[in-house]
């Protein structure tokens, strides 16, 4: 709980620092991001912040997640063939496996992974700066 309202309270003062206006509503989807174990799109984050607030419109939503995201604050995710999802930019690396049935999105690190494509990086010359994987994935029927 304390470190909910701690990211509520930081995610709020970037918005300040940004100029953005940290209303009744706002502080509503601040609250959803911060406690997310998802990855919302906007219309889910639409959803849960009514249940706090009903007044939240769909064009705050909207709004808050692009004052977030030219902060650095939130990532946005396009998913293939899928609305964008989001989630706050301050969780630890991490890859993201999509079901392609059911849309889930699961998160995991691979250490293997990571040292792959540094090695690759290297062979080709490079030095991995960053990187994103999506792995789309199907439950397997044994």
């Amino acid at each position: 709980m304390r470190q909910t309202k701690n990211r509520i309270a930081e995610l709020e003062g970037i918005l300040r620092e940004g100029g953005v206006r940290v209303t009744r509503q706002r502080a509503a989807i601040l609250k959803i991001l911060a406690e997310a174990e998802d990855h919302p799109d906007a219309s889910e984050l639409h959803r849960r912040a009514k249940e706090i607030d009903a007044t939240v419109s769909l064009s705050t939503v909207y709004r808050t997640l692009s004052a977030l995201e030219q902060q650095g604050v939130v990532q946005r995710h396009a998913f293939e063939s899928a609305t964008a999802r989001f989630e706050t930019a301050d969780a630890p690396h991490h890859d993201h496996l999509i079901d392609i049935d059911t849309g889930a999105v699961i998160e995991f690190r691979s250490d293997k992974i990571e040292q792959l494509q540094a090695e690759i990086a290297a062979e080709l010359g490079y030095e991995l700066v960053r990187h994103r994987l999506e792995l789309y994935c199907r439950k397997r029927k044994d």
